[in-house]
């Protein structure tokens, strides 16, 4: 099979296209032969460096595609079930074996490439809107980057919980994307002080919560746009990482709040990474959410991918295709 694999950490460059032996299903696993695989800041990350990982290394922890094969006690899928995977290391590939307990099931309605699209953003938003910090109809929040494939489902899965969103974009183009989607107030994060115009916004107060995703760039404002005893959730790196928080910060920002969650933690076991699945899945099957798939790439082109992703050059979410 083909797959993409680096050897040392770096930029795009470092990415090659390469042959391997087609893996097997141990006990438990299932082969999943790949028809769309998520390309994810993550994946950057984990190429740069900024996050630590064994080398060599197949990045990618979302892909959707077609059961081939199943080890030894498979009770859950059988050959020929469409499913998905995330969070899963070595989706760069035209096969992957992973747990059968870690896959999902993609329902009738939905295709592998927008399941692709969607699976790690979605359940990401999922956690985040819905667990980490539970969204209530009437509440303001501030989503950062909203532009972007995460960006856009927390926008409109908000809306749909009856939040007010504020949402920052690097463009006027993004700015009028995230409008359509339902954003109530968009923020040009570049050029304007964002702290300012949230305050503005809420009249003073700030926001209860403000997701982040950029990184070092919008730190400083996604603090002062807290309200007191509020939320910054910094799940993302985009512009570099944040730099450290200290307790005295939070304490004259008042009282505030600092978490880093991954999705690991809100999805350790199969009953919840079935639960946020199908909470992800029946939102789209609804209408309410609708995943916009900005740009495809070949797998052997994964370089030039992971280029636009990192130039801010995407919109939406951004597959890799067979």
């Amino acid at each position: 099979m083909r797959a993409i694999r680096f050897s040392q950490t770096g930029g795009p460059e470092v990415l090659q296209l390469i042959e391997l032996d087609q893996p097997r299903p141990r006990p438990g696993q299932v082969l999943i032969r790949h028809e769309a695989i998520g390309i994810n800041f993550i994946d950057t990350y984990l190429r740069s460096g900024l996050y630590p990982t064994k080398l060599p290394s197949i990045p990618g922890g979302e892909a959707a595609g077609v059961v081939e094969a199943v080890g030894d006690g498979v009770t859950r899928f059988k050959v020929g079930d469409r499913v998905a995977s995330a969070g899963i290391a070595g989706g760069y590939a035209d096969y992957s074996v992973v747990s059968a307990d870690r896959a999902v099931a993609i329902p009738a309605g939905i295709d592998t490439q927008t399941a692709a699209a969607a699976l790690l953003k979605g359940m990401t938003s999922e956690f985040l809107l819905r667990r980490l910090h539970r969204v209530e109809a009437g509440e303001t929040i501030l989503i950062h980057a909203a532009a972007g494939g995460v960006g856009q489902i927390m926008v409109q899965w908000a809306k749909a919980l009856g939040a007010v969103v504020i949402a920052t974009v690097g463009s006027d183009a993004k700015a009028a994307r995230v409008r359509q989607l339902g954003a109530d107030h968009v923020i040009l994060y570049r050029d304007t002080d964002v702290a300012a115009q949230v305050r503005r916004i809420t009249g003073g107060a700030g926001v209860p919560v403000a997701y982040d995703s950029v990184g070092k760039d919008t730190f400083e404002g996604t603090l002062g746009s807290l309200a007191r005893r509020g939320l910054f959730v910094s799940f993302g790196n985009a512009s570099g990482p944040p730099p450290p928080v200290e307790g005295r910060q939070l304490m004259l920002g008042g009282s505030l709040f600092f978490t880093r969650p991954t999705m690991v933690d809100y999805q350790a076991t199969t009953a919840e990474l079935d639960a946020s699945a199908e909470a992800l899945f029946a939102m789209i099957l609804s209408g309410k959410i609708g995943i916009e798939i900005g740009q495809t790439f070949p797998l052997a082109e994964a370089r030039r991918a992971h280029e636009a992703l990192e130039g801010r050059a995407t919109s939406g979410s951004s597959l890799l295709i067979h």
